[in-house]
């Protein structure tokens, strides 16, 4: 099959590499797939069509924020506006340059949707398919109520115009299922098991000496660094208990994001500068080598909407790696711990119990061990080649 995927940001992104290792996997099992993606750097950007491991990528237009380093710069109004009508045009043409049998869109916003409803479902007459990998609407940093408004209104429509639709939690699933959207299949957000391996002793020893956490018990985190959706300041917080228990301690902070200068402002007030360690933007290639010097990995969350609707990737990244996982226990987080069997669910939006757990993992060796053995184990049961195969389920009307 021919399948054409309408993604709103690009393949480095979080989202984007969800759609770009399950066009992966596609092209793997025989299907060639083509990603129409908007760039978070458009005229940056070294090349504008391109193919990656089998993959053929199309850059068609600027994604609705500039992210070219560690913080992101957001157009003015006007800017914005033409913004949107550029890269939904690029996106409709895209489209239009590029016959398939299968239309998916990588998320349900309002500028894949608009090529959606005019290029597929007026010029070619064909339905389309949605992947729903989020709350739209409270994920994204919305700060007037007509772009929530906007937001939520493709967010409800384009579903339930769908031929089919994919989701990455039983959040989604359940709440589109309550609104009469079928088919709908659940696909997890997965690992690529080929680059999260972990890189030798000698590698590992050289990067902690290089960064100065030879003799430090070290625990990170790996994700952007934008508080609307990851709570990382509950993290931080946590950790000035660890380090008044844990002298020997360091927080290995990997990524960049909006809120890079508040949490960097809040380690200061906190007096925890010499022991934190923020990165800044690095390239995905670059994380597996990072976080494989950790002791352990920490993904923050609180129990609300936001939570519940994200598969996080860096839990299962985290898990190929063999470095246990502290997260809270909201949405499918504990199936994809096993219930604690290869990872440790804690109380939601507790610093207290959060600090808890780390310093009870970071404390005992025989766990972390255990932990290191089970969540490798388990991680093979997301590599991304066998979620494409269930991604492909959706489209089983058609000659696969």
């Amino acid at each position: 099959m021919r399948v054409t995927m309408l993604i709103t940001m690009g393949i480095e992104r979080p989202s984007g590499r969800r759609y770009f290792h399950l066009a992966r996997g596609l092209v793997r099992q025989g299907h060639a797939v083509r990603i129409l993606a908007l760039h978070p750097d458009l005229p940056n950007c070294p090349q504008r069509r391109f193919i990656q491991d089998g993959v053929e990528v199309w850059y068609v237009g600027q994604m609705h924020a500039r992210k070219s380093g560690s913080l992101p710069e957001r157009f003015g109004p006007l800017a914005l506006l033409r913004v949107v009508v550029t890269a939904t045009l690029g996106m409709i043409w895209g489209v239009i340059c590029s016959p398939a049998d299968v239309y998916h869109l990588g998320k349900p916003q309002p500028i894949n949707g608009m090529a959606a409803l005019i290029a597929v479902s007026l010029i070619r007459r064909q339905r389309f398919y949605v992947d729903c990998d989020d709350d739209e609407v409270l994920s994204n940093r919305l700060p007037a109520a007509w772009q929530r408004a906007v937001f939520g209104f493709w967010q409800w429509l384009l579903p339930r115009l769908a031929a089919g639709v994919t989701v990455n939690t039983r959040y989604l699933q359940e709440r589109l299922r309550k609104a009469g959207v079928d088919p709908i299949v659940l696909v997890p957000n997965g690992v690529n098991l080929e680059q999260f391996t972990v890189p030798p002793l000698v590698q590992r020893e050289a990067l902690r000496a290089a960064l100065g956490l030879s003799d430090r018990r070290l625990v990170a985190y790996a994700g952007t660094l934008a508080l609307q959706n990851h709570p990382v300041d509950l993290l931080i917080q946590a950790f000035g208990e660890v380090v008044r228990r844990i002298p020997t301690a360091a927080l290995l902070m990997i990524g960049g994001g909006e809120d890079l200068p508040l949490l960097q402002q809040q380690v200061v007030q906190a007096d925890l500068q010499d022991l934190v360690y923020f990165t800044g933007e690095v390239s995905h290639q670059s994380v597996p080598t990072l976080l494989s010097i950790a002791d352990v990995s920490v993904d923050p969350v609180y129990d609300n909407k936001v939570a519940q609707a994200r598969s996080p990737l860096k839990l299962v990244e985290s898990m190929a790696l063999g470095i246990p996982v502290i997260t809270g226990d909201v949405g499918d987080r504990a199936d994809v711990l096993l219930h604690g069997v290869a990872g440790v669910l804690v109380r939601p939006g507790d610093a207290a119990a959060l600090a808890e757990a780390i310093i009870a993992l970071l404390t005992d060796s025989q766990r972390q061990q255990r932990l290191s053995r089970e969540s490798y184990i388990q991680s093979l049961h997301y590599s991304w080649e066998r979620l494409a195969k269930i991604w492909a389920t959706i489209y089983s009307t058609r000659a696969l």
